[in-house]
């Protein structure tokens, strides 16, 4: 990719929404609800119109497809994310205001997310520790989905694609007075594909042809949800909602058994459960409380007899044969929380949030750690307070206290400024984030055979993750313009890493137990810095005409563990990419009163991704073309029907790097799709508070 063209279309195209869209309202960067232009913390968002002119099949495809931030990684255990350098577990990825609970060692299944029910993203970069607690260290993502309107409304979408890949929603919702529900379904399956049968097997020193490891495994899941809410009184809301979620990765067994046969799939079975309800003092302040459990268990699956070492009764039993159609548990998570929060609206322009949060963790990993179960549980105190009673001035200052057994009080504080000089906001930010070990990395125990005994041990004496990030950030947007350039630092301390430890240094009892050649255990080792810039950009030089950029310059240096050398190198960060760009432009129509039309072009590249081994990733460049047709008046009692039809990866680019070896990405050749949506009722009505916030404003500062 030529980076110039990317460069050139910086300055000659600036990005994508209109005037009603920068006048969205977000709530992610302070918890509190503010318009986009106006939010004291920058917010990057994608909007309900980019979503529907984008035609996205999966949240990590919107999220590449349309922020620069953001690199993923497709392997068995689904997309590995990235944002700004650092990896999925150092990023907090909210639904609806609450934590999405996946497997505590960091990574979120992200096909939790069902794309057709989402009405808008917004992405808060930087550490949010002082707000959101553990985990929110390279950035918050916040998936807000839609919500149903007075009346009765059944939609239903179908998507499918090449490789057999389908997607299908359907949803059934009503609202009849004070009370409301809204039911969800939905199924994802795709065969997957393998863009090589190549395989380069370094440790043998021969080259496969014939290899049957897919690029992308063949996998299927779903997912039921239900939500139901009441309001017995005016600011009154109770609400209770829950789901249930299956997936499984299907892995295809070759004929060479040091890389390619498998005997055994993945599998994943999630629930949750959540009750709370929201007491609107008035129009700013409120009162809010939830109760939550979700689960996530992942399984192997076999497809052939199989021996496999197991713990009974805290015994390592050998060679204990499953057979076909029998289970295997690896993890089963379960987390407990309660938050109380708090926002009140304080003479002389302020507004104080607090809150309360209580968690519980607990893990039962019969194979994986010391007893085949661990739990871990937290307590914390927070208080953020913004105060703008100067027209020009707006500061947020915000502390978190946490408590935890195992790592002791960690404070997290954030300070943040923002200066309105007519069109124009400048933004400054300082802010302390932190990630808690997880009861895996405290007592994890796990023995693994290779040329001798490998132990593998948790640390109940790791710290917490901890980071610092600043960041100074100019904002332009006069009229239907908004220019954002920010340029961050992000330190990372304490990172938590396996490393090789002398058998001396391992419990007595199991070194005699096992006689392990290696040992190796989770320590507080490893740092990483990462700096860079964002521009973002948007334009409506016409109606019906947006132009959209998402550019990231990233640079990144950390003190990484050499497991060979057994001493901490300088590297830069695994997968990351120097430059990343987004670019879009689309056009609306309405042809008649019952049929309108959106055609979008969108271009997501990015230059080479390095790795300390194996070779680095490709640059590439992927572009796709969209057309949305709208049939149909949506009113009430009347059908409606939309037809999506595209092709992702329009000019057929597949990097065919030997299987195993690193990729810039995992996209294959051209991937025409379809899709229809057909709704009756009412429909769904994109939230607006634009009117009451803006009175809000004016009173303020009158």
């Amino acid at each position: 990719m030529a980076m110039a063209i990317v460069a050139l279309a910086a300055i000659c195209a600036p990005c994508a929404a209109d005037s009603v869209e920068i006048e969205e309202v977000v709530v992610t960067g302070t918890g509190t609800r503010h318009l986009l232009k106006d939010a004291p913390v920058e917010t990057e968002v994608i909007t309900s119109r980019m979503l529907r002119a984008y035609g996205g099949r999966s949240l990590d495809d919107i999220l590449g497809g349309l922020s620069s931030m953001f690199d993923f990684s497709e392997g068995d255990m689904g997309s590995q994310l990235q944002m700004n350098g650092l990896a999925g577990g150092y990023v907090l990825i909210l639904l609806d205001g609450k934590r999405l609970h996946g497997d505590v060692g960091g990574q979120n299944d992200l096909s939790l997310i069902d794309p057709a029910r989402i009405e808008k993203i917004e992405i808060v970069r930087g550490a949010s520790s002082a707000l959101y607690g553990s985990d929110a260290i390279a950035g918050v993502i916040n998936i807000i989905t839609r919500k149903p309107d007075e009346g009765f409304l059944i939609e239903n979408t179908t998507r499918g694609s090449l490789h057999a890949d389908l997607r299908q929603h359907t949803g059934l919702g009503f609202k009849i007075g004070g009370f409301s529900s809204l039911t969800n379904f939905q199924l994802q399956h795709s065969d997957g594909w393998q863009n090589t049968s190549r395989e380069d097997l370094a440790q043998t020193e021969f080259l496969i042809t014939d290899s049957k490891n897919k690029t992308v495994n063949e996998h299927t899941s779903w997912q039921i949800g239900e939500r139901l809410s009441l309001k017995p009184l005016d600011g009154l809301e109770l609400y209770a909602e829950g789901s249930l979620y299956w997936k499984r990765i299907y892995r295809e067994s070759g004929k060479y058994p040091s890389t390619d046969v498998y005997t055994y799939d993945l599998e994943y079975h999630n629930a949750s459960l959540n009750i709370g309800g929201k007491w609107e003092l008035s129009k700013t302040d409120f009162i809010q409380i939830d109760a939550d459990w979700n689960k996530h268990a992942y399984y192997y699956n076999f497809t052939d007899t199989t021996l496999v070492d197991r713990w009974v009764d805290g015994t390592l039993d050998h060679y204990f044969p499953y057979f076909p159609g029998q289970k295997q548990l690896q993890s089963d998570q379960q987390r407990w929380m309660a938050t109380l929060k708090g926002v009140f609206n304080l003479h002389g322009g302020g507004t104080l949030s607090a809150g309360a949060e209580w968690r519980y963790d607990w893990l039962h990993a019969p194979t994986r750690v010391s007893g085949g179960k661990a739990d871990d549980h937290t307590l914390a105190l927070y208080l953020q307070d913004e105060l703008s009673s100067l027209s020009l001035l707006h500061l947020t200052a915000g502390l978190r206290l946490s408590h935890n057994p195992s790592f002791g009080t960690q404070l997290s504080p954030k300070l943040s400024v923002m200066l309105s000089l007519g069109h124009a906001k400048l933004r400054a930010s300082w802010s302390q984030g932190f990630k808690s070990p997880t009861p895996k990395e405290l007592h994890y125990r796990y023995i693994k055979q290779m040329s001798g005994t490998y132990l593998y041990l948790g640390n109940e004496s790791l710290k917490a993750q901890t980071s610092n990030y600043f960041s100074i950030g100019l904002e332009y947007s006069p009229g239907t313009l908004r220019l954002s350039l920010t340029a961050w630092l992000n330190n990372v301390r304490d990172m938590i890493a396996l490393t090789t430890i002398p058998t001396s240094e391992a419990p007595g009892e199991l070194v005699a137990q096992y006689q392990p050649v290696k040992v190796r255990q989770y320590r507080n080792l490893e740092t990483a810095k990462t700096r860079g810039a964002d521009l973002t950009a948007s334009w409506t030089p016409l109606r019906s005409l947006t132009l959209g950029l998402s550019y990231s310059l990233l640079d990144t240096d950390a003190e990484e563990y050499d497991e060979d050398k057994e001493t901490l190198n300088k590297v830069i960060i695994d997968g990351t990419a120097r430059h990343k760009a987004s670019l879009f432009a689309t056009w609306s129509h309405q042809w008649t009163p019952a049929y309108s039309m959106t055609v979008g072009l969108h271009m997501r590249a990015s230059s080479k991704r390095y790795y300390q081994l194996n070779g680095n990733g490709k640059a590439y460049q992927i572009w796709r073309l969209t057309t949305v047709h709208d049939l149909g008046r949506r009113k009430s009692g009347a059908t409606s029907w939309r037809i999506e039809a595209g092709v992702d990866n329009l000019f057929g680019y597949v990097d065919r790097t030997d299987h195993g070896l690193h990729l810039g990405t995992t996209t294959p050749g051209p991937m025409p799709y379809v899709a229809l949506s057909i709704t009756y009722g009412q429909g769904q009505k994109i939230k607006n508070n634009i009117k009451s916030i803006s009175k809000q404003k004016n009173h303020e500062e009158n």
